[in-house]
């Protein structure tokens, strides 16, 4: 799904939405998806909505999920033709209604405290759109360069996508994620930056990365091309993504 709204559309959101809209995206993970949901569950910030995004799987994803549909008034799934990552996440964000967007990969995790961290600090810093940051990695270090594939960076040079709480005004204008094969969540990093958003970056490691998974899209790369990459242990001038951690408020501009 591309993000097309109309201004009227992008302003109206839901009233009475809550502060946090999950968009939790799957696709054959009916297993490490219930862990997941498991630890949205957990949270000790409550004020949130999981929309679930089934791009389609084949496995009994609905059947292990029914039971939190049930129970949970705030969780919400929908199921589409598979598109890939980026679009599934576009439509998860053309349901959300909360203030800020945010994501969990179906095989990662938050720490009890994660939402309650993040609302802390977007509170005390109300001038930040995008806030970012704060991972616990588990397994691998290192996924391919979205610039050059055969070449290994370390995560910790990377934006990662599921950390981002993002202002769903401020994601919407920018029309969501790009359909690109590599390097979805730091293109739209780069294009919040490029669009001056202000963007503020955390270390409180609460997100739960789980990067020992084999069928994560990096590690499949990784292992079908074995001995093709070269260790890196930074990144490239093109790949640093340097963070604005000024509080100023600037002024959002819309893209052309």
């Amino acid at each position: 799904m591309n993000l097309s709204l109309t201004d009227n559309e992008i302003k109206a959101g839901r009233i009475g939405g809550p502060f946090f809209s999950i968009i939790v995206t799957t696709f054959n993970r009916a297993a490490l998806l219930k862990r997941a949901l498991d630890s949205i569950i957990l949270q000790s910030d409550t004020d949130w909505e999981v929309i679930i995004v089934d791009d389609e799987s084949t496995d009994n994803t609905y059947d292990e999920i029914i039971p939190y549909l049930r129970e949970y008034k705030s969780i919400r799934y929908y199921r589409k033709s598979h598109s890939g990552e980026a679009l599934t996440k576009n439509t998860g964000i053309a349901y959300a209604g909360g203030k800020y967007v945010t994501f969990l990969d179906s095989d990662d995790e938050y720490s009890p405290d994660h939402l309650r961290s993040r609302k802390s600090i977007l509170l005390r810093h109300p001038s930040v759109s995008f806030l970012h940051g704060g991972t616990f990695i588990l397994g691998n270090q290192q996924v391919p360069d979205r610039f050059n594939p055969g070449r290994l960076v370390n995560l910790s040079d990377c934006v990662i996508g599921g950390t981002f709480f993002i202002e769903r005004i401020t994601l919407l204008r920018l029309k969501g994620f790009r359909n690109i094969e590599l390097g979805t969540d730091a293109d739209l990093f780069e294009r919040a930056r490029i669009h001056g958003v202000s963007i503020m970056k955390t270390y409180i490691p609460t997100y739960i990365y789980h990067h020992e998974n084999n069928d994560s899209i990096t590690n499949k790369m990784i292992s079908q091309t074995p001995g093709n990459f070269t260790g890196h242990s930074g990144t490239s001038d093109e790949n640093k993504l340097p963070v604005k951690n000024s509080l100023s408020g600037q002024q959002l501009q819309l893209p052309t």
